[in-house]
């Protein structure tokens, strides 16, 4: 008997835990390699190529955790900014509080080389204008800012195909 290929399974624990975080009024944190091709983070606060991101409802404005990213608007120190982290950038998602939460193990869909991912990442979301591989910046890691002006903040790009989880306030 043939198995088949099965879909990762990072989007849906994303989704699951970051909902298990918030019912429990506990903030969640995404640890993002930053690094990654396609990664869209504010580099100045990009510390050894990653960067710890607040996904507290009050911090962040149109959250998606869909299939292949998570994407949100929220400022850092004082400017909007459009976050865009594919999933296979997603390295971590836990309570800042008290650290529960998971690290991701690696898995075959995102053991891919940079090109593949810049390639797979194209096909998806039908625009590679927005995919650009990011360089380590040496500082320090802060959270984004509790109050998000979504009609300031700029849009994340949104890539056709696979439905997502939508967070509304």
């Amino acid at each position: 008997m043939e198995m088949a290929e099965m879909t990762p399974r990072r989007p849906y624990l994303v989704r699951a835990f970051y909902e298990w975080l918030v019912d429990n009024d506990l903030t969640p944190h995404l640890v993002v390699d930053a690094t990654l091709p396609g990664v869209q983070v504010p580099q100045e606060f990009v510390s050894d190529g990653q960067i710890v991101l607040n996904l507290a409802p009050r911090a962040v404005g149109n959250l998606e955790l869909g299939n292949e990213a998570v994407r949100f608007n929220a400022r850092f120190g004082g400017r909007p900014h459009a976050v865009y982290v594919p999933l296979a950038a997603v390295l971590a998602l836990y309570a800042r509080e008290n650290g529960a939460g998971t690290m991701f193990e690696p898995e075959p869909a995102y053991d891919m080389s940079s090109d593949e991912v810049v390639e797979a990442l194209a096909e998806t979301s039908g625009d590679p204008e927005h995919l650009t591989a990011v360089s380590s910046v040496e500082s320090e890691s802060l959270e984004a800012d509790d109050s998000v002006a979504e009609e300031e903040a700029p849009q994340a790009p949104r890539p056709s195909g696979r439905p997502s989880l939508r967070v509304v306030k």
